[in-house]
């Protein structure tokens, strides 16, 4: 048979940089089955295929009219069914990713003018889980499903000796009874790796520091930190992971959500203060934010300030040297238009929440003690 398989978040989003790790499992199974199995890189061909599998993981990707409906298809992904996503058949599952089902789409973007270094892990890195679940069951998540932590595959399924890193996509790792031994099986292939969804911090331990601060690990370590009742207890692991650990450390900070869904003036007020405030707080800890901005953010009043604080804190360069109204007015300054969109709305925020502004607005992160400066 002649397979096709559509990645649908590559032809549906401006920029992706990372491999749909499903289609990849497809691809092996299929061709270990003597199939044809090909990438679709334009939705007009979907006819030259005897069957197509197609996988979406982000709900905004835009698919084209007709095409979920074509009776050669079959369709899965969170970014179609959320947390009632079915996984992939066991036999599916265990197999190897096919690492060069994107090799003409790479061949064809270089060719394009994409940078190789945007592709690096399509090249460079083995991409797997060793465990599924979480028990948190964050209402904003799509792993409300389980109840657990469970073991997933040994790091030897996924793993190709030729790729230097290893990118691990477990959703809670650290919650694992064995999550040390993972840790220790991860060092003992000599080769860098990282938890690409990041680790729970609130589990974190002084061993777990220790034994997570000593291994070549690859870019920043990330953590989250998305809720201010979980202050008490982030401030008390941090000062325990960073007792080990001086390197550059990074957490998501989740902003826009409520899970009573009262998206009111008195919650979107309450949640900029409570951002800036988780922002001030990794300061102190010499840690990165990273704002993720849930989608209800859209309809806020302050929809403009939220852009801004991730605009701020998502480049390291700029947070690094910059208050948050340096950064508004180095916009400013940058276009030549001091009624630019960045200041009007540092401004509007500002004249409606003074004791919030005068008591954020100014703060900087200091680089005297970042040993990533």
């Amino acid at each position: 048979m002649k397979i096709g398989i559509i990645d649908a978040d590559l032809l549906g989003r401006k920029a992706h940089r990372f491999p749909n790790l499903a289609c990849m499992k497809l691809s092996s199974y299929f061709k270990s089955k003597g199939n044809d199995v090909e990438l679709i890189l334009d939705y007009d061909d979907v006819d030259k295929f005897d069957h197509i599998y197609l996988s979406k993981v982000f709900s905004d990707t835009v698919v084209p009219d007709g095409i979920l409906d074509s009776q050669n298809i079959t369709c899965g992904g969170t970014g179609l069914f959320y947390e009632k996503a079915e996984p992939l058949d066991q036999e599916i599952e265990r197999c190897r990713p096919d690492y060069h089902l994107y090799d003409k789409w790479q061949a064809k973007a270089l060719s394009e003018g994409v940078k190789k270094a945007s592709l690096t892990y399509y090249n460079d890195y083995s991409i797997g889980f060793t465990t599924r679940g979480c028990f948190r069951k964050c209402d904003f998540c799509v792993n409300k499903r389980y109840d657990r932590v469970e073991k997933h595959s040994e790091i030897a399924e996924f793993l190709d000796s030729d790729r230097k890193y290893i990118c691990l996509l477990d959703d809670n790792v650290l919650g694992f009874k064995n999550s040390k031994e993972i840790i220790n099986n991860l060092i003992e292939t000599k080769k860098r790796f990282q938890f690409k969804q990041g680790l729970d911090l609130r589990l974190m331990t002084s061993e777990t520091a220790a034994l997570l601060s000593s291994c070549k690990y690859k870019g920043d370590y990330i953590f989250a930190f998305d809720n201010m009742k979980d202050e008490e207890l982030i401030r008390k692991k941090l000062m325990i992971w960073r007792s080990f650990c001086s390197k550059s450390t990074k957490l998501y900070v989740l902003c826009g959500f409520d899970k009573d869904g009262r998206y009111n003036e008195a919650f979107w007020k309450q949640d900029i203060e409570d951002t800036f405030e988780r922002v001030k707080i990794l300061m102190a800890f010499k840690c990165l934010p990273y704002i993720m901005r849930f989608n209800k953010y859209e309809e806020s009043p302050y929809r403009g300030t939220y852009i801004n604080l991730a605009r701020w804190c998502n480049q390291p360069s700029i947070f690094k040297k910059m208050s948050y109204r340096d950064f508004c007015e180095m916009c400013a300054s940058s276009t030549g238009n001091d009624t630019c969109a960045t200041v009007r709305y540092a401004e509007m925020f500002e004249k409606e929440n003074k004791s919030i502004a005068e008591k954020y607005y100014d703060i900087k992160y200091d680089t005297s003690l970042d040993k990533s400066a």
